[in-house]
């Protein structure tokens, strides 16, 4: 990310809303923002492959699940932001097992993009498969959307939900995952 050249874009942004950039209170926003948008976007700079690796030794294959993963994501559609919470899991398979904190850190990997929840949950389940080639694999989010309760319809609250499954629990999921 080009930190300058975004502090720029919002010093015009703010003398295209008719205030004045060189303002005592708003001096260093441009800079504040600049920074706020380099710690919002760094799920592009996590390497989930490094992330994902297999821990060593041989694990019983078990479920694991890890429920209610805070995130915060910011709408592509109006850089606005979006939160709520993850539950992924899987069973291993091929891939092995890794540490709990990595599977925290795929979310956030995708969570600290500019982002659509159908996709980051999409994305969630691709790196899963990927990366731990698991027997079977769950990822649900529950956002809820400031573009929805701002803006346009302008109704606070409301949660929206993306589930996916695959493998052994496409049929059958664990109880986290059922709806």
């Amino acid at each position: 990310m080009d930190e300058a050249r975004t502090a720029r874009a919002v010093r015009e942004l703010l003398a295209s809303l008719g205030q004045d950039p060189d303002a005592p209170e708003l001096r260093d926003t441009p800079a504040r923002v600049a920074d706020f948008w380099r710690e919002r976007l760094a799920g592009y700079d996590i390497d989930l492959a490094a992330e994902l690796k297999s821990l060593p030794g041989t694990l019983a294959p078990v479920p694991v699940i890890l429920e209610r993963i805070p995130f915060v994501s910011t709408c592509e559609h109006h850089l606005a932001p979006f939160e709520g919470h993850a539950t992924i899991g899987y069973l291993p398979g091929e891939g092995g097992t890794v540490g709990l904190s990595k599977l925290v850190r795929v979310v956030q990997a995708f969570a600290w993009r500019l982002q659509v929840q159908e996709r980051m949950a999409q994305q969630i389940a691709d790196a899963l498969q990927t990366y731990l080639r698991p027997a079977a694999w769950g990822v649900h989010l529950v956002a809820v959307h400031t573009c929805m309760s701002h803006r346009g319809v302008k109704t606070p609250g409301i949660p929206v939900r993306t589930t996916l499954l695959g493998g052994a629990w496409l049929d059958q999921a664990p109880a986290p995952f059922r709806l």
